[in-house]
């Protein structure tokens, strides 16, 4: 039985998306997308976002806090010109909306780095439940690895067909019983770990279960997440890094220049 679909191309284009991939992800909740950037492409912004994550680390550590699972920076795209090149990146933007099916916004960008030897596995959660959201349907994430990650440096794994479960709560994803506390039957459904190339990545739906291995490798673990919201998504008034400083009444459209169309 395939598990997921697999190209011998160098690159995936959106242009050239296969159908199964389409099916795959909207059957499944994930995919994974071999060479959605070039390698180079990934050195390169890869780089960039060790720079900015370590700066944002040295910050913590001097302010007295400690770096645990990750160490998360979020919405670079609206500062740094390299990030916001990879967040805009039109073959990862096309093929996520190929994915998702309907027109799509910008949520945010998050770069994500797990030091050599962290010992702290992301464990399994939804994202949905995390964002102050009404009337989205199809979001999606690009989980874009810019180092080669393979399973013992912290790549993600996911239950497929688990996207439809939108009953559930805010989960921890510091816990590794919080989602089966909640869902005993997503327990023993069947878990897929997807290693990736520099340049590869996977796409989720916010609703999708997954978590990402702790990090036993002598190397950092570079990956930037780029979430997309179906346009026409509302703010429902909860607390959020993003939405906080912008003051918005429960109901607001999420648009304008934060929130672009992509």
């Amino acid at each position: 039985m395939t598990i997921h679909p697999k190209s011998k191309q160098a690159s995936t284009r959106a242009d050239s998306l296969p159908e199964d991939y389409i099916k795959y992800y909207r059957e499944n909740g994930f995919v994974k997308i071999p060479g959605i950037i070039s390698k180079e492409e990934a050195a390169r912004i890869g780089q960039r976002c060790r720079e900015i994550s370590d700066a944002a680390a040295e910050q913590k550590r001097s302010e007295g806090g400690t770096r645990k699972i990750f160490t998360q920076v979020v919405n670079n795209w609206t500062t740094d010109p390299v990030v916001k090149e990879a967040v805009l990146h039109p073959n990862i933007t096309a093929i996520a909306k190929k994915l998702a099916g309907v027109a799509l916004r910008l949520w945010h960008d998050h770069i994500l780095v797990k030091p050599p030897h962290n010992h702290a596995p992301t464990e399994w959660h939804q994202d949905q439940p995390y964002w102050p959201h009404g009337n989205s349907s199809h979001p999606i994430s690009c989980w874009l690895a810019l180092v080669d990650v393979p399973a013992d440096r912290g790549s993600m794994s996911f239950i497929a067909g688990a996207h439809h479960r939108e009953d559930l709560p805010m989960q921890n994803l510091g816990d590794k019983r919080s989602l089966f506390s909640l869902a005993p039957d997503l327990e023993y459904e069947p878990k897929l770990t997807l290693p990736l190339r520099a340049g590869d990545c996977t796409f989720h739906h916010g609703r999708t279960p997954h978590m990402a291995n702790d990090n036993a490798t002598d190397e950092h673990r570079v990956a930037l997440a780029t979430i997309y919201i179906d346009d026409g998504t509302t703010y429902d008034g909860r607390h959020h890094i993003v939405t906080d400083p912008l003051k918005l009444k429960p109901g607001s459209r999420l648009e304008g220049d934060l929130f672009p169309l992509v």
